[in-house]
């Protein structure tokens, strides 16, 4: 199958015009201009890039990872997928010892099968005081033996766990699970300046939804924010779903680090895709009102109900850039730095790589998603 776009964002170029080659649900070929035969689609004036990579996603079409079932991952999966994720991570939140290590035995065989590029932990070994969606009583800090039966419990297939580096056996905690191959994140933080660089030192290397659940910037104690922000090792999350941030700060974020050390995500929970309504988040109850979660009874924001064709949207739009250059970005904060971070096979649209895309209109809407070379939504 051979498909020319008036615009291709490989991940590393612009192709204006372009074309692309897939064979065996891969990149075979592509470049820029006339193609080489005439083409079986000619898409006209749209983009092409590759396919989106969610690093931090709880659920969606009414399912939950957490639920650890089949039916509820198929049902994010699914969801996102038509929305242009084409690979994502399970994220968990917040339960107690027995459930939490039943949640991952279950979705570590997922993983296996292919539904899910794997597991991330956010908790339960966050802060109190900026524990968010999160239920309270779980909360605790890391021990070492619980942490061992998790990780055996996951079988290879935790890719990020997300903590406050803080709480008690912190560090040694960030050192176990960079050992074990996996990615330490910082995030439900209420750690100093020094605290969020001991755990860099210590090899995190993520900061959790920047800004989100983190103690704020103050002129005399600038906290995580700006420790995460200042070192060069750490990628740092953004909900550029027009809630969660102000596009000023994705902005300026994007100014200050660069295009990639940003990975945009959704933190979406299972109202993703779905009508506003009573919904839940790990054991708590969450209401979406206007497109909105939050914790039932309070003003705390539970996650999001955003896809990431949404935040890639966001981001272009509100980047404040040129359109070829805020799209290269975004394409990169999309799925190239995530998949970067997370060790999974680069999404550049190289000769070689899956055949992982999405094609988008003129306003960034999806209208094509090609998955493993396989139309899971058509162009028309």
């Amino acid at each position: 199958m051979l498909i020319t776009a008036d615009t291709i964002a490989t991940g590393a170029e612009l192709l204006r015009p372009g074309w692309i080659e897939i064979a065996d649900g891969r990149v075979r070929a592509l470049g820029a201009g006339l193609p080489p035969r005439p083409a079986d689609r000619d898409l006209g004036d749209v983009t092409i890039v590759p396919g989106f990579v969610d690093m931090h996603v709880h659920g969606g079409g009414g399912g939950a990872f957490p639920e650890a079932t089949v039916a509820a991952s198929k049902a994010a999966v699914e969801l996102h997928r038509r929305h242009g994720t084409t690979t994502m991570i399970a994220s968990l939140v917040t339960a107690f010892p027995d459930e939490l290590r039943r949640q991952v035995e279950v979705l570590s065989e997922q993983v296996q099968e292919g539904l899910v590029a794997g597991i991330h932990l956010e908790g339960p070994w966050l802060s109190g005081r900026r524990c968010g969606a999160h239920d309270p009583a779980a909360l605790r800090d890391p021990d070492a033996a619980e942490l061992e039966r998790v990780l055996a419990a996951g079988r290879g297939t935790i890719r990020m766990v997300t903590l406050a580096p803080e709480r008690d056996g912190g560090p040694a905690a960030i050192r176990r699970i960079v050992d074990a191959g996996a990615v330490a994140a910082v995030g439900h933080t209420d750690a100093t300046y020094e605290q969020a660089l001991a755990a860099i030192d210590a090899g995190a290397t993520v900061a959790t939804h920047l800004f989100n659940a983190m103690r704020p910037v103050h002129h005399r104690e600038p906290g995580p924010v700006i420790a995460l922000l200042e070192d060069p090792r750490v990628t740092v999350e953004m909900i550029t779903d027009g809630v969660h941030l102000h596009p000023a700060l994705y902005r300026d974020v994007t100014a200050k680090v660069g295009a990639d050390r940003v990975g945009l995500v959704t933190d979406a929970m299972a109202a993703a895709g779905m009508a506003d309504g009573a919904y839940r988040l790990g054991a708590l109850d969450v209401d979406v009102r206007d497109g909105v979660a939050r914790v039932s009874g309070t003003d705390t924001i539970a996650g999001s109900t955003a896809t990431m064709d949404q935040v890639f949207r966001f981001a272009v739009t509100n980047s404040g850039r040129p359109r070829a250059e805020a799209l290269t970005t975004a394409v990169r904060q999309s799925s190239v730095n995530p998949a970067r971070v997370l060790g999974l096979a680069d999404p550049t649209l190289v000769p070689g790589a899956v055949a992982d895309l999405v094609v988008l209109d003129e306003g960034l809407a999806v209208t094509g998603v090609l998955h493993r070379g396989a139309w899971t939504i058509r162009p028309v």
